[in-house]
């Protein structure tokens, strides 16, 4: 190769690598982008909460347990009168009436809220105060007759304690005035009858007066055998046909 082809040869690799420079500088490198914003937080999560009572029908006077259960909050609160509590737990209430009760649960993610009742069952009536009894109904159950023997009109014992608890009451009420009639079984005639039960009557009076009852509160009257309070003929029938037998006279 001669001396101008060299020079020419190099002249155009001159003219090439200016182009490629030329050319390389003309491009600009491409901006560089911003960093991706950092992730959004997660929203706080809303309280979520549980109210139960235990049992939910009480007698008055008695308790029943409230029971919670809380996620999320950092406040809880029970009404009526519990308060403050934890998150999760129980306590005893004894409400004097039916009361219903809130728990509220507060935190970042708001607020939540549940009830639970408790009905208190009213205590029954009291029995109504027992009747009175009636005057005749307390001398028909305070005042007792005499029974005497076949044929007699002596007092027996057992008459005796009979007629004092008679007295007792009479004494007790000093407005009733009696009648006592004098009572025979179906045998003997029936004016001898009518003589034994006037007998009879008059002994039950004299004794009623011994043990304090006034004389002008106490008349007689014989029936004999004739108004039996049994028919039958046999010795347990008429020993309750002989009697001394008192009669409210007002």
């Amino acid at each position: 190769m001669n001396l101008a082809s060299r020079s020419l040869y190099r002249a155009g690799l001159l003219v090439a690598l200016a182009a490629v420079v030329f050319i390389s500088g003309c491009k600009k490198n491409p901006p560089t982008p911003p960093p991706p914003p950092p992730a959004a937080a997660p929203a706080p999560a809303r309280p979520t909460v549980t109210l139960q009572a235990s049992p939910a029908s009480v007698n008055r006077g008695e308790s029943a347990t409230l029971s919670w259960n809380s996620t999320d909050a950092t406040q809880l609160t029970i009404a009526p009168e519990v308060g403050a509590v934890t998150a999760q737990g129980s306590t005893k209430v004894t409400p004097s009436d039916s009361t219903t009760y809130t728990i509220t649960a507060s935190g970042p993610g708001g607020s939540a809220s549940a009830t639970a009742s408790v009905s208190v069952n009213a205590p029954p009536p009291p029995p109504p105060p027992p009747a009175q009894a009636t005057i005749d109904e307390l001398f028909r159950k305070e005042v007792h007759d005499a029974y005497f023997e076949y044929d007699k009109a002596d007092i027996r014992p057992d008459a005796r304690d009979a007629l004092s608890k008679t007295a007792d009451f009479l004494k007790s009420n000093p407005s009733i005035k009696v009648t006592i009639e004098g009572h025979c079984d179906e045998r003997g005639s029936t004016e001898y009858n009518l003589g034994l039960g006037d007998r009879r009557a008059s002994a039950v009076k004299q004794y009623i007066i011994s043990l304090g009852v006034a004389a002008d509160r106490i008349s007689t009257v014989s029936f004999g055998k004739e108004k039996p309070f049994c028919s039958e003929s046999n010795e347990a029938c008429w020993q309750q046909n002989r009697r001394g037998h008192f009669v409210k006279a007002n």
